[in-house]
Parts: C-alpha cells; structure tokens; sequence
C-alpha cells in the first residue's frame, strides 16, 4: 500500500474565533472576568502587555495599528471558519476530515468565576456548532467543559452531546486535580455519551513557568510535561481502571512520553506493592495496560513515539496537522506523515493517521471513501 493514497484524518485542527466573539455575547459587567486572550484584540494587548512586565509608559498603539491588528485577526478568523476554505486546505494537503479545537478558547479556564466561565463556555459551543459541525461531516468539534462545578460540567457535557459536537475539552490541569473522587460522577456521564475527553496543552494552567534566555522554548517543553502528569493521575487512581470506555486525547503535547510514563509508572507500582497501604488503589492490571487500552496523545512530527511502537502499541498515537498554527504540517502533511510512517505495515500506518482518530471521534464511514 502507498501511504501516499491513504485519506488522513487530522486528530489536532484548530479553528481561529472572531476577534469579539466573547466580549459581544458576554453582559459588560462580565468582561471584567475574562482573561486577555478572550478579549478583542484592541482590548486585549495592553493587558496582555502588563501581564508580562511590558513598562506601563511603553508607547500606546495608535488608532491605524489598533485597526490594522482587528483586521488581521479577522482575516486570520474567516479562513479557518470558512468551510470551503477548509476544504481547500484539506485539499492541498492530503486531509480527509479533522478534530477541531479553539485558540483562544483554550484560556477559558483561566477565569476565576465561574458564572462567567459557564457562559463563556457555551458561547463557544453554539457558535461552533452553527459555524463547522453542522455544515460538514468531515469536521468534528470539541466541546468546551465549564469545569469550575461538576454539576455545571456534567449539565453541559450532556447538552453538547445531545447537540451534536464530536469531543469534550476539559483542561489539562484539573482542579481539584484529576484523581479526586469529586470527578467521579462526570467520568460516569461522559462514558456514557462515547465521546473522547480531548486535553490540549497549555490549558488549566499558565504556561508562563520561565522568564529570560531560552525561555520560550523551555516553557513549551514544562507545558507537555502537564501531560504525564495527568495520565498519571488517572491511570493510577483507577480512573481509567473503572471506566474502560473512557477514553482521553492529550492533544499537541506529542506522544513519545508514552513509553517513558508507562515504564515509570509500572516499575513503581511493582516495587512499592510490598509497603502495605504505599500504593493505593491496588488495581488489576499494571498503569500501562490501562493507558495503552484508553490514552492517547497527538503528534505532528514524532520519531521518537514511533520508535517506541513496541512498547505503547499503535492505539495510543494521532497524527494532527496543527492547522493553521506555525509549528503545524501544512501544506506538506503528506510529505510528514510518509517519512514518519511509511516504514510501518499497513494497518499500523492506518491507524495512526486515520483509523484510530476516525473510531475515536465517530466520523462517518464516507468521509474516508469520498474525496474533499
């Protein structure tokens, strides 16, 4: 088989929100609440800019850049809302469908009330509908989670399935963290509608960990780490143990932790299972069986993950493009995923950037057989 031919299935897209999606739909007494990257662009910079240590006396934007930089966002927004504009980038680049989560949206968690956060949540689940899930079935959209009260949750998780929407989103920082039994009752509903919880990097959490030489990459490399964290959590609280069609999606965090987490994880289990009430839950089968049968991460470029097939199996790896962001594949996915892949046999190359993604988030069997 050429890999060449094979429809692929973007498990990490993104879409830009408009400029003043939040601020318009939100009451003013509410935009007090919302963290800058919400707010529009002229409203948000110089808060921004305060939030990293920009000096208050700092030369102010002028009314042409303000204007310019609305523009920009605009234009940025139209080509990732814009189905036919999607389907042409799909084109050009080898995709047949995609898993769609916000930009901006991933701040959300970054508010501390939570009326404002529950709203500002389903703001972005009836536009996101409206916008891309409804208008093609090559398109599966994630669902933001107001996780500030698990009945809030569990209350929007079952109006965005009934709705329609592909995923759920919950940050990659819970809080309380995910092996509290406060989460129990929402694992229970989300098994229940078949729909993955996807956990996209940098979410829950400021990513901002380092200052000064090197930082800016450094942060990134802190941020993924949130991910084996998190599958610790929940592979060894027995999460994953008492829902075993639960399933989670660590999205852009990559997926060569995998291995390492699991190894980790199984040889501490082991060891320190003769230190009576040290490990607890004492669970049936070792972390890894549990996080190779329900975790999963997405990648754009990985060697290493592949490398370490022999270890994680093929079921944990996605294959996601990033579009539109500048680390992404675009336009040369096909070219990316025939060097990372085209050694494989057949169905694990499927499954990597296809199959899995298309069992995980439901997409409907023709968008594999029929071209964009």
């Amino acid at each position: 088989m050429d890999i060449r031919s094979v429809p692929l299935i973007s498990a990490d897209s993104h879409v830009e929100e408009p400029n003043r999606l939040w601020f318009d739909e939100l009451p003013k007494s509410a935009h007090g609440f919302l963290p800058p990257e919400l707010m529009p662009r002229s409203e948000s910079e110089s808060a921004f800019a305060k939030r990293i240590g920009a000096r208050d006396d700092a030369a102010p934007q002028t009314d042409d850049e303000t204007r310019g930089n609305a523009w920009r966002q605009e234009v940025a927004s139209r080509g990732t809302t814009s189905v036919d504009a999607r389907y042409e980038v799909m084109r050009v680049d080898g995709v047949a469908g995609e898993c769609i989560y916000p930009t901006k949206g991933l701040y959300i968690w970054n508010m501390d009330d939570a009326k404002t956060g529950k709203a500002a949540c389903r703001i972005y689940n009836d536009w996101i509908l409206d916008t891309l899930e409804k208008r093609s079935p090559r398109f599966r959209c994630a669902g933001l989670i107001p996780t500030w009260s698990v009945d809030a949750a569990i209350e929007e998780v079952e109006r965005v399935a009934a709705m329609g929407l592909g995923s759920l989103m919950l940050p990659l920082v819970g809080t309380p963290e995910y092996n509290h039994q406060d989460w129990e009752p929402l694992w229970s509903v989300i098994e229940a509608t078949g729909r993955p919880v996807v956990m996209h990097q940098g979410s829950g959490h400021s990513m901002l960990f380092y200052r000064g030489r090197g930082a800016s990459v450094a942060n990134l490399l802190a941020t993924q780490s949130m991910a084996p964290r998190t599958a610790g959590l929940l592979a060894t609280s027995g999460a994953l143990a008492d829902h075993p069609n639960l399933h989670f999606v660590f999205v852009e965090t990559n997926a060569g932790w995998l291995s390492w987490a699991m190894n980790t994880l199984d040889h501490y289990t082991e060891a320190f299972k003769q230190n009576v009430g040290w490990v607890r839950p004492v669970l049936p089968e070792k972390p890894s069986f549990y996080m190779k049968r329900q975790l999963h991460g997405t990648f754009q470029v990985d060697p290493v993950a592949i490398a370490n097939l022999a270890h994680t199996g093929v079921e944990p790896l996605l294959w996601g493009s990033d579009y539109p962001h500048t680390e992404g594949t675009y336009p040369h996915s096909r070219d990316t995923v025939v060097e990372l892949c085209g050694h494989l046999s057949d169905e694990d190359a499927v499954n990597i950037v296809s199959g899995t993604a298309a069992r995980l988030f439901g997409f409907a069997p023709e968008v594999l057989t029929t071209p964009v």
